[in-house]
């Protein structure tokens, strides 16, 4: 059998060392509370929540435009960091405050144009490109170190916690790691799995199989 001569590797190389993601996930309940509190503005609202259910980049998200979003089948499409088009799901929380966030003062909708908005109008010397002006309001799009800045304010949080967050609570619910995957839209495993880091409360739900058998069986009748 023939048999082909494998690349050398200098004595002196070093192993390239994998980037360790220290970002902290949030525990359920206090996006919760974070979510329904009532000094919370509805465009953040809106935003921290479609963030946390649709587990997408932040950058993604606030690229969005009103016309790109399929409302009755909650979806809309984003361009991944490969430039491919892929599309993120969210649930019934996003879908109940979308139509609100795209109400107008006269009871009209937006329609098109982007989907967060700054608070205030542009100054003629830094009017961004008409594809990030709403045509409705003439306010610009949201930018990402302003949606930074306000999530931190109201809750010493980064954006990419809520991606991240997302990802740990279905680990937590013993969701298949191929399926965070598919949610994510991570395709290198090692990468999802640095996102899939158990919460406390799934620690403490594996701590019960530590206790004694007795205890466990008086637990389960009760």
């Amino acid at each position: 059998m023939k048999r082909w001569a494998a690349p050398s590797v200098p004595a002196d190389a070093e192993r390239r060392r994998e980037h360790a993601d220290e970002t902290r996930a949030v525990p359920k309940t206090t996006l919760h509370r974070l979510l329904t509190r009532r000094d919370i503005p509805l465009r953040e609202k809106t935003l921290w929540r479609m963030l946390y259910e649709t587990a997408a980049r932040a950058a993604e998200i606030l690229a969005l435009n009103v016309e790109d979003l399929d409302l009755d089948n909650r979806r809309a499409p984003v361009k991944s960091k490969g430039g491919a088009i892929e599309w993120v799901f969210w649930d019934t929380g996003t879908a109940r405050l979308l139509p609100r966030l795209l109400r107008l003062p006269d009871g009209s909708s937006r329609t098109q144009g982007p989907l967060f908005l700054a608070e205030r109008r542009p100054v003629p010397a830094r009017r961004p490109a008409a594809a990030d002006i709403c045509p409705h309001t003439g306010r610009p799009r949201l930018g990402y170190d302003r949606a930074r800045v306000l999530l931190n304010t109201y809750a010493d949080l980064d954006l990419h916690q809520l991606r991240h967050s997302a990802a740990t609570h279905l680990g937590d619910a013993e969701v298949p790691l191929q399926l965070i995957m598919g949610k994510t839209r991570h395709k290198n495993p090692r990468t999802a799995m640095r996102y899939d880091k158990p919460g406390p409360e799934a620690i403490a739900k594996v701590t019960e199989h530590l206790a004694p058998a007795a205890h466990s069986k008086r637990a389960a009748q009760h």
